[in-house]
């Protein structure tokens, strides 16, 4: 289990990886404007491991799902107090619940659980290097971050599609990557030296589609569609089942 405190919550000023902008436009004659940020596009791997038919997916703390979940949490230890004033007949009673709530929102208490923002996702990294290739990336990330020494010619293009249209219109290109255990070089778990801290984690096939809608995992969109790519494409390829 991952051990996260000191939270602190600061305005953005200056960031390398998003840069907030408002454009103004007209559409149908109508006066319009829209907010969005300018970040990087990014490449994802479906890898799948030929040795133990299994698909190795990474696991992480992502800070942006923790603070929709500490958000959440906010708004209802807000509405339980309001309900539970709502219900007070005494005065003095009413005083003491909300100075209760006072003490569980300032302190630590008010942090929901550090799970709540660990997600399953794919072997992913942003386009941040020019010289390189979009499958040299793939590459270097599956390395990284999974341990797995693929050439960059092995990696198969699924596709690309807009990864988030409301708010950064940014890129992502998705490659399916096979190995097997004589490619495994390291535990991977990312770069150390960029802050990373990465879990490997392998789903064996037969419960691939069980995990990709078991909603009770968090998990990228990515991790579903690219299990089902994998169920239509190849598993007919292998005669093999993927648990529908």
């Amino acid at each position: 289990m991952e051990e996260i405190n000191n939270i602190e919550v600061v305005p953005c000023t200056d960031s390398d990886y998003l840069k907030p902008f408002r454009v103004h436009y007209n559409q149908n004659g109508t006066k319009k404007s829209w907010d969005f940020m300018q970040t990087h596009d990014s490449v994802s791997v479906l890898i799948f491991n030929t040795s133990s038919h299994c698909f190795v997916l990474v696991k992480q703390f992502r800070p942006a799902v923790y603070m929709c979940e500490w958000e959440r949490s906010k708004t209802q230890a807000s509405q339980a107090t309001e309900k539970t004033e709502e219900g007070a007949t005494e005065a003095s009673d009413s005083e003491s619940r909300e100075g209760q709530a006072d003490t569980e929102v300032g302190g630590s208490s008010a942090w929901p659980p550090v799970a709540t923002g660990i997600t399953y996702e794919l072997c992913a990294g942003l386009v941040d290097k020019p010289n390189l290739s979009l499958e040299e990336i793939a590459r270097q990330e599956v390395l990284e971050e999974c341990g797995y020494d693929v050439p960059a010619s092995k990696l198969k293009r699924i596709t690309s599609y807009r990864s988030g249209v409301g708010v950064t219109g940014s890129k992502q290109t998705m490659f399916y990557a096979e190995v097997s255990d004589d490619n495994c070089v390291s535990a991977g778990g990312g770069d150390p030296r960029e802050g990373e801290f990465i879990e490997v984690v392998k789903v064996p096939l037969h419960e691939a589609m069980t995990f990709a809608y078991n909603e009770r995992i968090p998990k990228t969109m990515g991790v579903i569609f690219s299990f089902i790519w994998f169920h239509n494409n190849m598993s007919p390829k292998y005669k093999i089942s993927t648990n529908v």
